[in-house]
């Protein structure tokens, strides 16, 4: 089970092998490809899977007060797109159909409010007016 806060629903849709450091990246594309064969995801509050190799650093953002209003924001507008409540502990999985939802919903603008502010967010508008090119977690689930 691959354990995910809310705003990392977003992330994943435009992961493209960038990131902060080299652990990060590693720990990132398995995480991409697990998910990519259909493993099941469980929402948390706080730092995730994805987060790990930060939190050996001293001042991790992925306990800031920004990131926990960016899962917030991410929790409300990826459940009303796919009519699911997202919330801790909540189970599900990604398949084909939903990640093509997720990706329209991104693409549109309609779940990027969470991304406000976001460091990573000139990337992800590029790679989501790109089609999605080269991103990690796949459509054949």
């Amino acid at each position: 089970m691959i354990h995910l806060r809310p705003h990392h629903l977003l992330c994943l849709l435009t992961y493209v092998g960038k990131g902060y450091t080299p652990d990060f990246v590693h720990n990132y594309d398995r995480i991409a490809a697990r998910m990519s064969k259909g493993e099941e995801i469980e929402i948390v509050d706080g730092p995730d899977d994805i987060c790990a190799p930060l939190l050996k650093e001293d001042a991790a953002h992925c306990h800031g007060d920004s990131v926990g209003a960016r899962d917030a924001l991410a929790a409300r507008d990826v459940g009303a797109l796919l009519g699911l409540e997202i919330t801790v502990g909540v189970r599900l999985t990604l398949n084909a159909a939903r990640l093509e939802q997720l990706r329209a919903g991104f693409a549109s603008g309609h779940v990027r409010i969470a991304c406000q502010g976001c460091d990573w967010a000139d990337l992800c508008t590029d790679v989501a007016q790109g089609g999605f090119a080269g991103v990690r977690l796949t459509g054949d689930l």
